[in-house]
């Protein structure tokens, strides 16, 4: 006989922008009951969706550890987020380093891990593929000693995300209202960068260091972001006029920003970025006040994840009509300045 895995559901609700009433109940109907013994618990207030989490692993985890055998015969448990990026985060966080994996079930606003995880966005397919329990080793990164798991950044990426928690309303069309009323009001900032190949100095529109591939809603701040090579993707966006941030937005949801003259990119394990002052960050979307030297780093490999085994992962690419439209649009920009080739480091002077 077969010994079940322990699953506990965190349920955030008021995540987002989706309705919780009948998550409990899709959850109930759709999880394998001959393979796991499951609970639900609601968080109450900021912060207690770690607390549980934290307390599963101290708690639970060893009897889950001892009674699960699971993935690759080391056992372990898990502890499934229902909710947004905050939720994931708040858990992830609580499990990382453990033998506890995370589970995700998308309900947010944004969703970018379980959107990079290719998770379905229907709660209870998304349950199918916990019942799957395919679990998987991957990274996570840190910006200074705060855990990320999609993306942190500086600049106007984090400026936005703290117009986003004063706005009181959430969703993507709150979002682009905040972008809107915002974004011309930003002025950009010079950094230092520094990781192991040198120090740069680089006038910046943001910086965003990403794990995951996309920020959430399908929009890919590092379309070739992988969780599984050990690396961050770091990109800087360079200040750009009126008439290119329309193709900015087409290449951000064509996975295509890569692309994009506006945009440098490279891969690092971890960088130090030195501000003009303190200021906030982004961690996952939260916004968060720092001081002005930020360090961030990738820890590989250390937190085990509920990935889908039915995705189809082509789909993380962009098409071949995507790329070249993205190319030709973009050739067309590049014919108005002379910019360094893709690929090469950012930075406008070297120290």
């Amino acid at each position: 006989m077969t010994t079940k895995k322990h699953i506990l559901f965190i349920v955030n609700p008021i995540s987002g922008t989706s309705r919780k009433q009948s998550v409990g109940e899709s959850i109930g109907k759709a999880v394998d009951g001959t393979r796991f013994d499951y609970s639900i618990v609601a968080t109450r207030y900021g912060g207690h969706a770690y607390e549980i989490a934290r307390e599963a692993v101290r708690s639970g985890l060893d009897a889950v550890v001892a009674g699960g055998g699971g993935g690759g015969g080391d056992g372990g448990g898990a502890g499934v987020a229902v909710g947004g990026d905050g939720t994931v985060n708040e858990v992830g966080r609580a499990v990382a380093g453990s033998a506890t994996a995370l589970g995700v079930i998308p309900c947010g606003s944004g969703n970018g891990l379980a959107r990079h995880l290719m998770l379905p966005m229907d709660v209870r397919k998304a349950v199918e593929v916990v019942n799957a329990f395919t679990v998987h080793e991957l990274d996570y990164g840190v910006i200074n000693s705060m855990p990320f798991f999609c993306t942190c950044g500086m600049g106007f990426d984090a400026f936005i995300s703290m117009k986003f928690a004063e706005a009181g309303r959430r969703g993507p069309i709150t979002y682009l209202e905040n972008i809107l009323r915002e974004g011309l009001k930003y002025k950009p900032e010079t950094y230092e960068i520094e990781d192991g190949g040198g120090t740069f100095l680089n006038k910046a529109f943001l910086i965003s260091c990403a794990n995951a591939s996309q920020y959430g809603n399908n929009a890919y701040i590092a379309p070739q972001a992988s969780m599984s090579d050990g690396l961050l993707d770091v990109v800087v966006m360079e200040p750009f006029g009126v008439m290119e941030a329309p193709q900015l937005s087409i290449d951000m949801f064509n996975k295509t920003l890569d692309k994009n003259p506006n945009i440098k990119t490279f891969k690092t394990e971890r960088i130090h970025v030195r501000r003009e002052k303190a200021g906030f960050v982004h961690v996952d979307g939260d916004p968060v006040m720092t001081g002005a030297d930020v360090d961030i780093a990738v820890v590989n490999k250390g937190i085990r994840i509920i990935v889908n085994p039915y995705a189809e992962k082509a789909r993380r690419r962009p098409s071949a009509m995507q790329t070249a439209f993205s190319v030709f649009f973009n050739d067309i920009i590049n014919a108005r300045a002379e910019w360094p080739r893709r690929g090469d480091r950012p930075g406008l002077h070297e120290k």
